[in-house]
Parts: C-alpha cells; sequence; structure tokens
C-alpha cells in the first residue's frame, strides 16, 4: 500500500454506489443545484435514503435523514457530494443538520 492510502471496508464502497445511484436517477431535474444521493446507514443496515428534489429541493440529505428519524444517531452517512455549509435562503445547512440528528461519520 502506498504510505497514506487508505482502505476502506467493502460495505463503504457499496453504500456510496447506492448513493450515486440514487443521484443518478434526478440527473438533469434538479437545477440550479446538482442531483445528490444521500444514504444513512446504522448498524450496517440503511435507515434512510434521498435524493435531490426537483427544483433543487429539498436536498437529499434532509429526505434521508427525515427518513431515518432517530436512527441517524450515531450512523454515517454517504453522500455523492459534500453537504452544503451555509444556505442563503435561511434554513439549517446540511451539514448542520447532520450534526444536529447525531450523524457520527
Amino acid at each position: 500500500m502506498t504510505p497514506g492510502a487508505h482502505t476502506f471496508p467493502e460495505s463503504d464502497e457499496r453504500f456510496m454506489a447506492r448513493a450515486i445511484e440514487l443521484a443518478r436517477v434526478q440527473l438533469g431535474r434538479t437545477a440550479p443545484n446538482p442531483s445528490v444521493g444521500c444514504v444513512i446507514v446504522r448498524d450496517g443496515a440503511i435507515v434512510g435514503e434521498g435524493v435531490t428534489g426537483k427544483g433543487g429541493r429539498p436536498h437529499a440529505e434532509e429526505i434521508a435523514l427525515k427518513a431515518a428519524g432517530d436512527r441517524a444517531q450515531d450512523a454515517t452517512a454517504y453522500v455523492s457530494l459534500e453537504p452544503c455549509n451555509a444556505r442563503s435562503s435561511g434554513p439549517l445547512s446540511c451539514s448542520q443538520l447532520m450534526i444536529a440528528a447525531g450523524v457520527e461519520r
């Protein structure tokens, strides 16, 4: 292995592939935002999924977190694009929502 290189569990690759698969569903339908897929996993099981809505709202992370509910606590989020860090419209960013939900990784 190359110094500094990381290996990831096979499950990470599988769950990220699912997030990318979700994002592909909405390609060309989410302008002005990109199509993003999000998968929330806890204890090896998917507890929430989401994809960016038509016209860019809601964000994939919002949908996945809502589906996961309390099961997002201590979970891992697989997102096909980094979660937003700020919004011009005022509500909490996806990064802030994940922190508030207790997503661990």
